[in-house]
This record gives structure tokens, C-alpha cells and sequence, in this order.
């Protein structure tokens, strides 16, 4: 399970929107050449990035990385595919787990913890059209309440 996270870089909001989370990993991934600098700058996006098992790895795919500006021919291409690193048990869950039709492995979070680059990455179950509206109703209520709250508070 993820513990204490570092400074967070990207989130993937689009994923609590589309997805219910049922557990999170923390896993580091494998760069190469100036891709740590452009993490470290901020310029990630993994709206539409997802993980992918094959042959017992984990690779993560979509996952945006802009070309550092200082990087001259030592860049990378930006949507390459990249490896992730977990324990072997947590692989082997996974595996078990997304082989149940409905589950996908799907970044949350980069961030960096210690120097390194970790990706939060959840095992989620996709929304059907009726969730995503009744979740939405939910915090517009709730919005409602806390504002309906702070104007009594002022009185």
C-alpha cells in the first residue's frame, strides 16, 4: 500500500471521475536520460495513461513525459512505454486480480519521495454513466451543506 508520499508532481483526477478505486501501489519507474529533470520541472500528464501486465512485468503506457528543454539529443520520446517496479507478490496479486473482467491498473499520482520518481498506481473498476451522475449529485449536496454551514457561522 502507498504510505507517506513525497512532493506530489501529477494527478490523475480523470481517474477518480471514471473509476472506483479499490487498492493502491506504490511503484517506481525506470527512466532514461533527461526524463527525471522534466519530472522534476513538472512536465507530466497521465490523463490518459494506464498499466499494462505482460509476461509478469508492469508497464505503464501514455504516460506523457515533455522533452526537457536542456536535453538536446539525450531527450526521450514522451510516450514511450515505461517499466514499473514492484515485488513479485504485489505482480502475481495483480495478475489474479485484473483478470476479473471490469478491473484496469490505473495511475493516480507521480510523485517524488527520496530523490525517486513513484507512481501511485490503483486497481480500479470502471463507473457506469448512473455512478458518475449520482457522484456528481453527491458533492454538489455536499457543497450545498458546507455552504449552507459557513453562512450561518457569519450571522
Amino acid at each position: 500500500m502507498a504510505k507517506g508520499k513525497g512532493k506530489i508532481v501529477a494527478q490523475n483526477k480523470k481517474a477518480y471521475h471514471d473509476y472506483f478505486i479499490e487498492e493502491t501501489y506504490e511503484a517506481g519507474i525506470v527512466l532514461h536520460g533527461t526524463e527525471i529533470k522534466a519530472i522534476r520541472a513538472g512536465r507530466v500528464n497521465l490523463k490518459d495513461s494506464f498499466a499494462r501486465i505482460d509476461k509478469g512485468e508492469v508497464f505503464l503506457h501514455n504516460m506523457h513525459v515533455s522533452p526537457y528543454e536542456q536535453g538536446n539529443r539525450f531527450n526521450h520520446d514522451p510516450l514511450r512505454t515505461r517499466k514499473l517496479l514492484l515485488h513479485r507478490m504485489q505482480i502475481n496479486k495483480l495478475i489474479g486480480e485484473t483478470k476479473e473482467t471490469g478491473y484496469s491498473l490505473v495511475p493516480t499520482k507521480l510523485y517524488l519521495k527520496d530523490g525517486f520518481a513513484k507512481v501511485e498506481l490503483a486497481l480500479a473498476r470502471g463507473k457506469k454513466k448512473y455512478d458518475k451522475r449520482e457522484d456528481l449529485k453527491k458533492k454538489e449536496a455536499n457543497r450545498e451543506i458546507e455552504r449552507a454551514f459557513r453562512d450561518r457561522q457569519k450571522m
